[in-house]
């Protein structure tokens, strides 16, 4: 015969253990990036976009940066589109001509991000995509702004 006593601990035990089952597959990335069809997946959250200045997707495995430049971009207004999933954030440094102008990150859980930036002046574009997050899957492109 049970007592009211051990009636409770079994029921707190039990508690505690569907607590810690829920936390553990809480922590678990979204998307197998080793095996992510990135194309495939771009198309389906990155918004097709006319006049792109710059894209890029990829996995990033590890915390290395990866880099994608385009020689010659006017100055003007641009819109940087970006998404990115697997879990936590990646961040996009954008620069012109070696020179930090702005800096944006996505959150990597499937959802568009998109941030405005301003070119000061002509020449080359770069994006250096990284993340302290990895291993994750990225897009983005870079259009002009709408006026």
């Amino acid at each position: 015969m049970l007592n009211s006593s051990s009636t409770r601990r079994r029921a707190g035990l039990v508690a505690i253990t569907a607590a810690a089952l829920l936390g553990v597959s809480g922590c678990q990335a979204p998307v197998n990036i080793e095996n992510a069809d990135v194309p495939a997946w771009k198309e389906k959250v990155l918004p097709s976009a006319s006049g792109v200045v710059l894209e890029d997707s990829g996995k990033i495995l590890n915390r290395d940066p990866l880099v994608k430049e385009t020689p010659n971009v006017p100055a003007g207004s641009y819109t940087l589109t970006m998404a990115c999933d697997g879990g936590g954030k990646a961040y996009f440094a954008v620069s012109l001509g070696g020179n930090k102008i702005a800096d944006a990150a996505a959150a990597c859980n499937g959802s568009l991000d998109v941030v405005k930036i301003k070119v000061p002046g002509a020449g080359a574009f770069s994006i250096s995509t990284s993340s302290v997050d990895a291993p994750l899957i990225f897009a983005y492109h870079v259009v002009p702004a709408a006026a």
